[in-house]
């Protein structure tokens, strides 16, 4: 599933959301399904590394592996 950055037209906040592209998304700020789906910049060159390091180090946190390779896999206690 694609990242997106959305607009509240509701309570007027900007965010990310990771969603189908089938799914209507609701502000997780005041719940409004009046949302506004907004054009994303790509990552820029050269900093990707770091970026999908950065990622890699929030799904290991909330315990998302199944994209790693078993090397990667933070070994259980």
């Amino acid at each position: 599933m694609p990242i997106y950055d959305f607009h509240c037209r509701h309570c007027d906040r900007s965010f990310e959301l990771l969603i189908g592209l089938s799914e209507k998304p609701a502000c997780p700020e005041c719940g409004s399904e009046d949302m506004q789906k907004l054009v994303s910049l790509p990552a820029p060159q050269g900093k990707t590394s770091g970026i999908l390091s950065s990622a890699r180090s929030q799904a290991a946190r909330e315990g998302h592996f199944s994209h790693y390779e078993r090397s990667e896999r933070r070994r259980g206690k």
